[in-house]
């Protein structure tokens, strides 16, 4: 019996799930989340979801992401917590989790079986191809919400198509989801084109920062430029792809300020250089092109070890 059929397997002998993702969520997490729930209910189950954090305002467009409920405990009501995109319980953030029956999907290359049944592929493009999956292997109907909630992850997390290894099958994943009723247009509307006022403040304040040094660059945000701009945590998504657009640059950093004197730290490629191995590095985690982690403050000191470790690979 291989992963998926395990997996299959345990869902199939439960009925009532608790569905959750890591802190933070990003689109893969919400959309994951969404259309797992959505399958699952059309088993005859019965799924709520449980997220620490709030859902990005990008994404609640996104089908039933009303139903999403924010708590940072659960109770003991549920046979099975399912959880997407995690390396262990802890960067859910929620509490009594572990006293229940852990089912573990991601795709990540820092992934750990931490769960009872964890089902890790590393050659997925996104959680979502592995939902998808499931509900292809449980005989499920993908319905136009299903497969707008995977189009929105699976857009989101490959990048809009431009992270490695995005390939043939990734595309052909996005074809059969439009298919199914996802449209490419308004996804891309809701994701791209809704960004609030305080987003767009906050990157002039980020780029303000831009430094660079050969094919390394990184802006920085502290909680003054947070706090002057309105700014929420989530409108700090996607600003560090402003600086990985330079010509000539390889590696990209986004430095913030956040509370306990630490400084979290996002980082993307264009592929040459593996950011996963150096997130892994300072016990983050994430894509080859697309990681974070969090490291000690100041910012001056976290940029200052950042950067001696993306030195030695641009070498």
């Amino acid at each position: 019996m291989d992963q998926l059929e395990q997996v299959l397997h345990h869902v199939e002998q439960r009925r009532k799930f608790v569905l959750t993702s890591h802190a933070r969520p990003d689109g893969d997490a919400i959309g994951s989340l969404l259309a797992l729930s959505g399958i699952l209910q059309k088993m005859g189950k019965s799924a709520e979801i449980v997220m620490s954090d709030y859902v990005p305002v990008i994404y609640k467009p996104l089908p039933f992401s009303d139903t999403i409920v924010h708590a940072l405990q659960v109770n003991g009501k549920y046979e099975a917590a399912i959880i997407l995109e995690c390396d262990s319980v802890q960067r859910t953030r929620i509490q009594g989790l572990e006293q229940h029956f852990l089912i573990n999907i991601d795709h990540h290359h820092s992934s750990k079986p931490f769960a009872n049944v964890n089902w890790i592929d590393t050659s997925a493009c996104a959680t979502a191809e592995m939902i998808f999956r499931l509900a292809i292997a449980a005989g499920v109907q993908i319905t136009p919400e299903i497969a707008t909630c995977l189009y929105t992850a699976v857009l989101t997390d490959t990048g809009s198509f431009c992270y490695a290894p995005t390939n043939a099958h990734t595309f052909d994943l996005a074809r059969r989801l439009v298919e199914h009723g996802a449209d490419p247009a308004r996804v891309a509307q809701n994701v791209y084109f809704s960004n609030p006022t305080s987003k767009m403040r906050l990157l002039g304040a980020a780029l303000s920062t831009l430094h660079r040094e050969g094919p390394i660059t990184w802006m920085t945000v502290t909680r003054e430029d947070m706090d002057r701009c309105g700014a929420l945590e989530e409108d700090c998504e996607g600003l560090v792809n402003y600086a990985l657009g330079i010509a000539g640059v390889e590696v990209a950093m986004f430095f913030r300020e956040i509370a306990d004197h630490r400084v979290r730290v996002s980082i993307r490629s264009k592929g040459a250089i593996n950011v996963a191995t150096v997130a892994e590095a300072f016990g983050g985690g994430g894509h080859e092109c697309a990681s974070g982690f969090s490291v000690e403050g100041p910012v001056s000191a976290a940029i200052d070890r950042v950067v001696v470790e993306l030195r030695a690979k641009v070498a």
